[in-house]
């Protein structure tokens, strides 16, 4: 069998797992979906009104003919880029595959229908609501993301290194482990889907079509054939996330973020096991 026609082959199966799964376990989140993954992010990571982690993966690619240094990334290979909202349970809540291993995550945020939904609110994120405990005023439903991304009245990150204070201490410590999540997601998918250990030798459009279908496959294994023993092994793999550029602040944001980190200092917003 020839080398197209195998790759055609490969091509056709993964656009039929992609569509057939779609729809199934990777869904546009309702109101309530975004309430129940908010409810995971409080219980698993202390951080309310969370409705998901942000983070961008570079999947290895063979470089593409006359493609220049557009797939070349910061880490010095070839690339193109997966990112990825996920939940508590590790799965992939919204994904945006392929941009440029060049491209850094907070450009591929702004630029994918994810980011610009999530700041014109088309997402049907929940509206503010009150931390708990507290009487107001309410706070907004947040992405938690990595310094490589601009802070936003929607996407919060962490607080710069350099003169952390107590408050900003704390608001890392609670952003570090919402953002596990989606770190744990990436080390599991590349460790399942072990394709992705390696250079992919396909064409960028067929690498595109791959990375869909392990997506869903992912998220259909996470969802039915999950079992406690494989969660409790989770953080011992390696992150499969990748720190790129620093994006810039908002004013917005800085509000929202001091509001959550004078929260998760006081003491209804405390956590015992960082005092």
């Amino acid at each position: 069998m020839g080398t197209s026609t195998i790759a055609g082959v490969v091509r056709a199966t993964c656009s039929v797992i992609w569509m057939r799964l779609k729809a199934s376990v990777l869904p546009h989140p309702t109101r309530q979906q975004w309430l129940d993954i908010a409810q995971g992010f409080l219980e698993r990571a202390q951080f309310p009104n969370c409705i998901g982690a942000l983070d961008g993966k570079h999947i290895r690619v063979k470089k593409p003919p006359n493609s220049g240094s557009q797939y070349y990334n910061y880490k010095q290979f070839f690339s193109v880029v997966l990112l990825a909202l996920a939940d508590t349970n590790y799965r992939f809540i919204i994904v945006d595959i392929g941009s440029y291993g060049s491209t850094a995550d907070a450009r591929i945020f702004r630029a994918s229908w994810m980011g610009r939904w999530l700041q014109s609110n088309q997402l049907d994120v929940p509206q503010p609501a009150n931390l708990p405990g507290s009487t107001g005023p309410p706070a907004p439903y947040v992405v938690v993301g990595d310094k490589g991304f601009a802070l936003s009245s929607q996407l919060m990150r962490p607080f710069p290194r350099r003169g952390l204070d107590a408050k900003r201490r704390t608001f890392n410590y609670r952003l570090s482990r919402a953002r596990r999540f989606v770190e744990c997601a990436f080390g599991i998918f590349t460790h399942k889907w072990r394709v992705f250990l390696s250079p992919i030798q396909l064409a960028p459009q067929n690498v595109n079509v791959v990375i869909k279908a392990c997506v869903v496959l992912h998220n259909y294994v996470r969802t039915y054939e999950a079992t406690p023993d494989e969660d409790a092994q989770v953080e011992s793999l390696p992150s499969g996330s990748d720190t790129i550029q620093l994006g810039r602040s908002g004013l917005a944001g800085l509000r929202v973020r001091d509001f959550f980190a004078d929260y998760f200092l006081s003491p209804i917003g405390s956590f015992p096991s960082h005092q």
